[in-house]
């Protein structure tokens, strides 16, 4: 039985070490996200450190509408599912985000609150930067900036219609603010 109880002990223990490593490999590479395909290593280099882990499990608020907009989410497994209340309706559900896409962009373009909620639909395992820490990022480092801003801009204007244009001057006003 002692054995039986050790080998169990061991596959937990394995198995924790692997989902663990898994995490940790893909919260060191920034890279990994589509997002990144092609920025230049050393442009992922200097943002790396401002990045930081993010888990919660299904059925969790991630923020809520009216938030103070705080970080930027890149989403490594799981997903989200973004909505709206109007002051006088019920919630509607804007759009679902899953694996390598990102939300939380009221942080990036300088709002003071989340004009949405993000609900996590499944257990989200996501990488996330203050928006504030990313508008001084782009202050700092100018070019840098300008790559990584136009890529997060793509991205997100992606989720409708000839949108980039009004995304990136979104963005640019954010900085301005700073």
């Amino acid at each position: 039985m002692k054995l039986v109880t050790n080998v169990f002990r061991f596959m937990m223990f394995a198995t924790w070490i692997q989902f663990h490593l898994r995490i940790r490999y893909h919260t060191m590479h920034l890279d990994s996200f589509p997002v990144f395909d092609g920025v230049d290593i050393e442009y992922i280099a200097l943002l790396q450190p401002f990045f930081e882990h993010y888990s919660c499990p299904s059925n969790s608020t991630v923020f809520a509408q009216g938030a103070e907009a705080d970080f930027l989410y890149l989403i490594e497994s799981g997903k989200v599912e973004i909505s709206y209340k109007p002051y006088d309706a019920e919630a509607i559900t804007i759009t679902h985000i899953g694996e390598n896409g990102l939300f939380g962009w009221s942080a990036l373009i300088g709002s003071r609150a989340y004009t949405s909620s993000a609900l996590a639909m499944e257990t989200l395992i996501a990488r996330r930067i203050r928006g504030r820490e990313l508008r001084k990022f782009c202050v700092d480092h100018p070019e840098a900036g300008h790559v990584i801003l136009d890529r997060l801009a793509e991205a997100v204007s992606s989720r409708w219609e000839d949108a980039f244009k009004q995304v990136r001057a979104l963005i640019e006003d954010g900085l301005n603010q700073d």
